[in-house]
């Protein structure tokens, strides 16, 4: 799926330009909005100990950067389900990082910031 991303058109990059700072977020950008436009992604997740959880991700979609995405993340082997609610900018910017670790290792996962906040946790506490 990810390999198989077009980028989207120009004037809703130009949109989310301003809250991304990094040249290589900005450079991205436009195959994330493009991954945010198609509301699915589905990939694997790995857990300490190697195993590794099947997931699908859905959300609402919308073209200002400061609405709110409604995040689904169904993991149908575990029969569990998971809902999060945040501005399509920062969602947009946990779809770049996907994809900048799926060029990098070929896997298709979320940050573990995504799961911390997913699971109402703080970083640097994950217990």
């Amino acid at each position: 799926m990810l390999s198989n991303l077009k980028p989207t058109e120009s004037g809703i990059v130009d949109t989310y330009l301003p809250y991304y700072q990094q040249s290589q977020k900005r450079q991205i950008l436009p195959l994330a909005i493009s991954l945010y436009q198609s509301g699915i992604l589905e990939g694997e997740r790995k857990i300490e100990g190697g195993e590794l959880i099947l997931f699908t991700a859905t959300w609402t979609i919308s073209n200002r950067p400061v609405d709110l995405t409604r995040c689904r993340m169904d993991f149908p082997d575990h029969d569990l389900c998971y809902e999060m609610i945040l501005p399509n900018n920062e969602f947009i910017d946990l779809l770049i990082d996907i994809i900048l670790n799926y060029k990098k290792n070929q896997t298709i996962d979320f940050p573990q910031l995504f799961y911390y906040r997913l699971l109402g946790k703080k970083m640097g506490n994950p217990k």
